[in-house]
């Protein structure tokens, strides 16, 4: 992202309008945001080159596809060094139930985000692709009971 970009009202109203539905139509955005459609549609595009926007994507009910479980594992690992790190981070990046991954303070190095089909599936996960890695030295997962409060949106605040 551009350092010198500046989120103005305008901008502020577009992002949070995108991040609750980006199918809407330029015009609706437009009107959403009380702008012209040229002005909304050209503040969109300096967005996206700016990367304050990324590609819009569709949501999927992890449920409703057979993926109802979520669980995070806290990861410690043997070494810090440069090549343990770029060699767990390829491996958590590979695995496609690993949705999330975040390099963390604390007793714990990573914590990763699993969304999964049952315990079975979590097992064979954390079994193959996460313990079985010589640079992990231990971890510890929590399993979710049930989900309080998920959302994608960001707040967006003008400078």
């Amino acid at each position: 992202m551009k350092q010198d970009f500046k989120i103005g009202p305008l901008e502020a109203k577009i992002a949070s309008a995108l991040q609750r539905d980006a199918s809407i139509s330029v015009g609706e955005l437009a009107e959403r945001a009380n702008s012209s459609t040229a002005t909304c549609w050209r503040r969109i595009r300096a967005m996206e080159e700016a990367g304050v926007l990324s590609p819009p994507v569709r949501l999927v009910d992890p449920a409703k596809v057979g993926r109802g479980m979520d669980a995070f594992c806290q990861v410690r690992m043997k070494s810090q060094d440069a090549r343990a790190r770029a060699l767990f981070q390829k491996a958590m990046e590979a695995e496609p139930a690993i949705v999330e991954v975040y390099s963390i303070s604390g007793d714990w190095d990573y914590l990763l985000h699993l969304v999964v089909r049952d315990i079975a599936d979590l097992e064979q996960v954390l079994m193959g692709r996460v313990h079985e890695l010589d640079c992990v030295s231990s971890a510890s997962t929590l399993f979710v009971l049930r989900r309080v409060k998920h959302t994608t949106v960001i707040p967006v605040d003008s400078d």
